[in-house]
């Protein structure tokens, strides 16, 4: 049998595919990708298509950058592995956590605890939170608020923060004690709100709301992305996480920013924190962290947050957490390389000036389609939402996005499927060129409606 026949024999018969139902899977068997180079990928069959997924936020380098490679192969031959539990450490994950601290100054990170993934990141950040608040003698505050569109990872903390109950609800009953806001969705919210500033207000005021039913003095941290990603690419106004911070300063409620998608350039600017203009006491990477060609997160905290379980001498300091890959070296030499690339040449300014493309693009888009409700995007991440019509807002069927994101896929370009969304995640180093390709992609697969 040859291999390609081997493939399609198997394909999802030995396996769960993540966020999708095991009988679709084995009904409209997945894509195959069997090869990627620079910013294409090629199924099985052998047709290339630009990615404009960007694997899963993530591959922000491409699939050809050399320096991470030689990275990684250099640290196998040297050394594959290394724990990083009490009493060990390693080179790579010293010199990784001096450059992160580099990075993230401006964000008034200090100190960084290695994972393995973003899920990981979150509650790693969750377990932090709660520690703090024992060592600060405040043991009733150990409630979590979150956004109702935010997505934060499929562990159970993480889980439970995610806004969207298609994570939740199988899997409930969740972490107790997590509460959600409106997310500032002009598109789709309880407000019937299309101002976006007018909108930021009202989630305000619903957090502050809360803040006072469940009283202050027990809530732990508010978690929110600076811009919501997989819920939906969700743009706030630009005074909404100036106004959370401001909240939480006014209750002592910390701030985690989960950052695993918009750090490292995504948004235009080197973290999304920092194009709100605001300071979290938490941050939460991953994904473009090694560029996606190693699995490696990390939780980022402030000094405030370090410096209280560091001085602690009883037990409540003792850090009992922690991965098997914690600092792993090889996934630490991949995100030195990755670092210097992506800071090399310029990703985040690439994504503000291609993303202002790109948007400007998908928004005629929306003149031209009726079953175009909505298009939202902010540097190199951006989403449409189709409607069956765009008076009535009605989600538009999965049978009507699948035609559509069949004919876009044939037409050379693959994006991702999201309930009634497109979403659109590109590789930053992408060209004006490969935005074109995108957005006439697009236009081929809204013209068959």
């Amino acid at each position: 049998m040859k291999h390609e026949n081997f493939l399609r024999e198997n394909n999802a018969r030995h396996f769960w595919h993540p966020m999708a139902h095991p009988s679709e899977m084995l009904e409209n068997p997945p894509m195959i990708i069997t090869k990627a180079e620079n910013t294409e990928v090629q199924n099985v069959d052998g047709h290339t298509m630009l990615d404009a997924v960007g694997g899963l936020w993530n591959v922000n380098l491409g699939y050809s950058c050399e320096p991470i490679k030689k990275a990684i192969n250099d640290q196998l031959n040297t050394m594959p592995y290394c724990n990083t539990f009490r009493g060990i450490t390693n080179d790579k994950a010293i010199e990784l956590s001096y450059k992160l601290k580099e990075w993230f100054y401006a964000d008034g990170m200090e100190k960084v605890f290695f994972t393995q993934g973003g899920s990981d990141s979150i509650d790693t950040a969750m377990r932090l939170v709660r520690q703090f608040w024992k060592v600060k003698g405040m043991n009733d505050r150990v409630k979590f608020i979150a956004l109702s569109k935010g997505y934060h990872g499929t562990h159970y903390g993480g889980a439970s923060l995610c806004g969207d109950p298609r994570f939740r609800r199988n899997y409930e009953p969740g972490v107790p004690g997590i509460f959600h806001i409106p997310a500032p969705y002009t598109y789709r919210n309880p407000f019937n709100e299309e101002n976006p500033e007018i909108l930021s207000e009202k989630c305000i005021q619903s957090l502050e709301a809360l803040i006072s039913s469940q009283g202050s003095d027990t809530i732990a941290a508010f978690v929110m992305e600076p811009i919501v990603g997989s819920g939906g690419v969700i743009v706030p106004h630009e005074s909404f996480m100036r106004k959370i911070r401001e909240i939480c300063d006014k209750y002592g409620i910390l701030l985690i920013a989960d950052e695993v998608i918009c750090a490292f350039g995504r948004t235009g600017e080197w973290t999304g924190s920092r194009l709100w203009g605001v300071k979290p006491d938490i941050m939460t990477i991953a994904k473009a962290l090694t560029g996606g060609y190693f699995p490696m997160g990390a939780t980022l905290m402030s000094g405030e947050i370090s410096d209280a379980i560091e001085k602690n001498n009883d037990a409540l300091g003792m850090l009992g957490h922690g991965y098997t890959n914690s600092g792993n070296p090889v996934g630490a030499a991949a995100a030195l390389a990755a670092l210097e690339e992506t800071n090399k040449l310029n990703l985040a300014t690439n994504a503000k000036s291609r993303g202002a493309e790109l948007l400007l693009g998908l928004n005629k888009l929306k003149t031209k389609y009726r079953v175009i409700g909505d298009v939202r995007g902010k540097g190199l991440m951006a989403a449409i939402e189709i409607v069956e019509d765009q008076e009535t807002k009605k989600p538009a069927n999965k049978d009507l996005v699948s035609k559509i994101y069949k004919t876009v896929c044939e037409e050379g370009v693959l994006v991702r499927a999201s309930g009634n969304n497109f979403i659109i995640s590109p590789s930053l180093i992408i060209t004006k060129e490969h935005v074109n390709k995108i957005v006439s992609a697009l236009d081929k697969g809204f013209s068959i409606i």
